[in-house]
């Protein structure tokens, strides 16, 4: 298994519009090959002294962490269908409830599985 995940932070107050961007966003994943789309938001986030989430994507105030990922067969169907995935007219459409400048994400191979 291989998974995209990513970090970024949301305003607050756009909690409903984040969830229904990532409804359809899962959606869009899913069509285009992922096995599973896992979007959560941040409930308990400790600031940092050196590094945390937060820092990461330069949180503001107002904002909360969410963090999520999609589970996909290999690396070669993630990366392949990825591209395709974004370029998808329903993510262009959509609504970004949040600076996605300041998310991060990268993709992941599997090392345990327990």
């Amino acid at each position: 298994m291989y998974v995209m995940s990513f970090v970024a932070a949301v305003p607050t107050n756009k909690k409903e519009a984040y969830q229904t961007h990532s409804l359809l966003a899962a959606q869009v994943f899913k069509e285009h090959g992922a096995l599973r789309v896992v979007e959560c938001w941040g409930d308990f986030i400790l600031p940092g002294e050196v590094t945390s989430y937060p820092m990461a994507v330069a949180a503001k105030e107002g904002e909360t962490i969410v963090t999520g990922w999609q589970e996909w067969p290999d690396k070669e169907t993630a990366h392949a269908n990825m591209d395709k995935a974004m370029q998808d007219p329903r993510m262009a459409d959509m609504e970004m409830p949040f600076d996605g400048k300041r998310m991060i994400f990268g993709g992941f191979e599997t090392l345990v599985d327990a």
